[in-house]
């Protein structure tokens, strides 16, 4: 996590620091604190909430030292990155589906790689679908990494209907006893009424076999896309109720502030984050150590 939030670190939240390395806290560094987590994607909204936060403790413990403000800076901003997840109830039946969107380049299926990567270590079988039919490089794509972490892949020809794909693969996985599907899905524009409607047959068709299937709805997001990847996250959520996010490509971004952003304006919690290019250059979400590892 240190390693991925080196350049945010070093180019914003550096500078954050050392406004907190004084004696006493003026009016000043409020709006010095603003304009730098604004300009490392915080947003403004987000921003203006933390900082008021962090003010109302101020006044409410008698904070004076910078030392005790900057504490309370990264206290509250632990805060806002603890979204609640949403269970499933009951006992998740065999197999567990997981459905995978985002948009075309925003590190998807490599973040499906380092899915299931991670799940071979803990032991469970996975199969991996192709439902991004749109695409005959996607196929490819998958397969390739199917074959290099050990996962089998469901697959039709390009063109297919990407239900018929995950309904044949759900199938294929109870015949086989596979605990974990993880759905590949297309993602043309965003704003497209098409692919959303897609989206939602899919999940449908994945209901068929099981009614509390998916059990998970993954949004990959490229941290470095920015505020616009907010907008990316409502389309999805509104159209198959996104229940987490895998934050890729966050070492290749500066203003790994979006973080903060995405948790206080959606209330999606980020489950993963990708911090590097290799299949195991991944971490489950800890508001904690992301916070430690951007403010050290």
């Amino acid at each position: 996590m240190k390693q991925a939030l080196k350049r945010s670190r070093e180019t914003w939240f550096g500078r954050v620091v050392q406004l907190f390395d004084r004696p006493t806290v003026g009016d000043e560094v409020w709006d010095e604190l603003e304009e730098l987590l604004i300009a490392a994607d915080v947003g403004v909204s987000t921003a203006e909430k933390l900082i008021g936060r962090v003010k109302q403790r101020v006044a409410e413990e008698k904070l004076d030292g910078g030392s005790e403000v900057w504490a309370a800076l990264q206290a509250e901003m632990v805060n806002i990155l603890k979204v609640d997840r949403k269970e499933a109830l009951g006992a998740v039946s065999s197999p567990r589906v997981t459905l995978v969107v985002g948009v075309n380049g925003g590190g998807k299926t490599t973040s499906i790689a380092k899915l299931a990567h991670s799940l071979k270590r803990e032991g469970k079988s996975v199969l991996l679908v192709a439902a991004d039919t749109f695409r005959a490089a996607a196929i490819d794509q998958l397969k390739s990494w199917g074959k290099r972490v050990g996962a089998e892949v469901i697959a039709h020809q390009p063109g297919a209907d990407p239900g018929a794909v995950v309904f044949d693969a759900l199938q294929a996985a109870r015949g086989r006893k596979i605990e974990e599907v993880i759905i590949d899905t297309a993602g043309r524009l965003h704003t497209k009424y098409n692919l959303m409607e897609e989206l939602k047959k899919i999940k449908r068709v994945a209901a068929k076999s099981d009614a509390a299937a998916p059990h998970e709805v993954i949004l990959v997001l490229d941290a470095t896309t920015g505020q616009n990847g907010l907008a990316q996250a409502r389309y999805f959520t509104e159209a198959v109720g996104v229940t987490g996010i895998f934050l890729a490509k966050l070492d290749g971004t500066a203003k790994g502030g979006i973080v903060l952003a995405i948790c206080d304006e959606l209330q999606i919690p980020i489950q993963f984050v990708g911090t590097g290019e290799k299949v195991e250059d991944m971490a489950p979400f800890d508001a904690e150590a992301f916070v430690q590892a951007l403010c050290a």
